[in-house]
């Protein structure tokens, strides 16, 4: 009669607890007025960038008139009021959207998808207030369907 084999011994990887300062780090960043901040400050640096990019793709109208430095002054003040017109949008856009999510998920004590479309729709209605409340309620909507759409294209929450 045969014995039965014994299973092959399996390494098991120990368990390591995360330090006092990288749990430190870990609530510093869980606070939402941190995140949010952040957020914001990457938003404006991303308007930054992406201002830069497309008032460098616009011309001017009287181009053939203009001499080369006229030119080349007229493309650096666009893309200055670009990149401060984008900055500030992303920032607010980063801002809101962070904080409110953040807050809703406390307040929920759940972290799905119902965050995200909250926190779209907040911030889209911020940002197309200036509109009136139609534009409000669009903007509402669709960046709340975009929110989700993102939140589950990158599978966050499984």
């Amino acid at each position: 009669m045969r014995r039965p084999r014994r299973p092959a011994a399996v390494a098991v990887e120990q368990i390591r607890l995360p330090s006092h300062d990288e749990m430190k780090a870990q609530d510093m960043w869980n606070n939402c007025v941190v995140r949010s901040v952040m957020s914001g400050v990457m938003g404006g640096g991303l308007g930054v960038m992406m201002g830069l990019f497309l008032g460098a793709l616009e011309n001017p109208v009287m181009a053939e008139e203009m001499t080369a430095r006229q030119q080349i002054v007229y493309q650096a003040k666009q893309m200055g009021r670009r990149s401060m017109g984008n900055a500030k949008t992303f920032a607010v856009m980063g801002l809101v959207f962070s904080a409110v999510e953040c807050v809703v998920e406390k307040a929920r004590a759940r972290h799905d998808v119902a965050n995200s479309a909250v926190a779209g729709c907040v911030t889209g209605g911020a940002l197309a207030v200036k509109g009136g409340p139609q534009a409000a309620c669009m903007g509402c909507a669709g960046f709340a369907a975009f929110s989700v759409l993102i939140e589950k294209f990158m599978d966050r929450h499984t």
